[in-house]
């Protein structure tokens, strides 16, 4: 037992694999392979921007407000919404349109425009939000029943980025009114506002949800009434983006009875719309938001009917329409948006993964081999040097050479002998040692040869 304990290191020098060995013809494919997958992560999906543009609406309205609620929202997210003020639908479309304007999300008043543009100019619709009754306002003392009731009145109804104006005057067309008929105006909702209760106007008309500040106050302004669409059904057939719904009896105030009467209303539904190389996740995040703040119904809605993907002309996400479908993605209701996002992501690079681990890994066996018999190999030109050096040698002078190279086999034995090799080649090892033995063997029988 006592010879063998000096030999127990050399023998553990045999183990049956070489990790640094394998790390070295490893590195190179495993490397490719992470920059590879890198890059198809990068390139196919790229992380969603922490900063988006929205366009709202004219101050103090209801699309001012809510673009709001929706910067409050995805602040949570580490998401920064910067608001844009606009004059309303009309120009947030135009805007959305434009490349050069850098705004990526807004809100549009649905027959805005058609589904063939839409296409064309690259939106999508995140849903529908809310219905945006037409409010038209007017000073009296009596109630008016028709639109042709208007003729030669100042109604004003908002500048042309609105989308207002427009609308309007389709339906002064169907009741047998041209614009001439009427001395229409072109201020913003607050100037406008203010001008009708001064009495410098007899009427205003604008869209907006009831939640604005000034639909609250004109509702409950003595000697400011209200128009009733009494045909409000047949506007709905023949303008087919537009609803009828029903202003109840005493929504304003129950307390005081106000209104006094249930009000008929026609009204176009307010969609959010995006630009369609807006991100998914941040389509995401919208969408979500827009269920918790439109969700919980309102004056003209139940609870939970909106947001969905009706009353759009616009095609709608397939993003939008897969959360209208199955609810929030199921990562991100147990994980944090960005964690969630992240794992969403991955399947880019488990497709990358499985299109190079299986060939690139064809190539690290045959290094791995290469790399550990190297280090047997590189020997082989060690003892063809120590032949080379015998054989150059003129015949008088090898006698001189023979005790040099004898040495420097010793040398490169002592070396080998020190060579740390998994035992499935210890076979090159035992090899190579046992033709060092052989060039040894042949140098002192040259040796003999030249003393006899």
């Amino acid at each position: 037992m006592k010879n063998l304990r000096p030999r127990m290191p050399k023998i553990l020098k045999f183990t049956r694999f070489s990790l640094p060995d394998f790390i070295v013809a490893a590195a190179p494919t495993a490397f490719a392979i992470v920059a590879l997958c890198l890059l198809a992560y990068w390139l196919v999906d790229p992380s969603p921007p922490s900063r988006v543009t929205m366009s709202t609406g004219q101050e103090n309205g209801a699309y001012e407000a809510f673009g709001k609620r929706y910067a409050d929202a995805l602040s949570k997210f580490g998401i920064t919404v910067s608001l844009q003020p606009s004059l309303g639908s009309h120009e947030n479309l135009q805007r959305l349109k434009d490349p050069d304007s850098n705004i990526d999300i807004a809100f549009v008043q649905s027959g805005s425009t058609e589904h063939a543009e839409a296409e064309r100019t690259g939106l999508v619709s995140l849903g529908s939000l809310f219905t945006e009754p037409i409010w038209l306002f007017y000073r009296g003392k009596k109630d008016l029943a028709e639109l042709k009731q208007f003729k030669g009145l100042k109604i004003n109804v908002g500048p042309e980025g609105t989308g207002v104006p427009g609308l309007f005057k389709n339906l002064l067309a169907v009741n047998g009114l041209e614009p001439k008929d009427l001395t229409l105006g072109a201020l913003e909702n607050t100037p406008a506002t203010v001008e009708l209760l001064e009495g410098r106007i007899d009427a205003l008309v604008f869209s907006s949800a009831p939640d604005a500040v000034l639909i609250q106050m004109l509702l409950q302004t003595p000697g400011i009434r209200l128009f009733d669409f009494a045909q409000a059904e047949a506007y709905t057939r023949r303008f087919p983006f537009l609803s009828h719904v029903v202003l109840p009896r005493g929504i304003v105030d129950l307390g005081r009875d106000m209104p006094p009467r249930d009000y008929r209303l026609i009204a176009p539904t307010a969609t959010l719309v995006a630009r369609e190389d807006l991100h998914p996740s941040l389509i995401d995040l919208f969408v979500q938001s827009a269920s918790r703040i439109h969700g919980g119904g309102s004056w003209f809605s139940r609870k939970n009917e909106f947001p969905n993907a009706d009353y759009t002309e616009i095609p709608v996400s397939p993003v939008a329409q897969k959360f209208y479908k199955d609810g929030p993605p199921f990562l991100q209701r147990y994980l944090p948006f960005w964690l969630a996002n992240f794992f969403d992501r991955m399947w880019v690079l488990v497709v990358a993964f499985g299109a190079l681990i299986l060939p690139l890994s064809r190539i690290v066996p045959p290094l791995y081999v290469w790399k550990v018999r190297s280090r047997v190999y590189r020997w082989y030109g060690q003892l063809r040097a120590v032949e080379q050096s015998i054989e150059d040698v003129p015949a008088g002078k090898k006698s001189q050479v023979y005790p040099e190279q004898l040495a420097r086999l010793n040398d490169i034995e002592e070396r080998v002998n020190r060579i740390s090799i998994p035992l499935s080649f210890a076979e090159e090892l035992y090899g190579l040692r046992s033709h060092i033995n052989f060039v040894r063997k042949r140098i002192l029988w040259l040796m003999k040869s030249e003393a006899a």
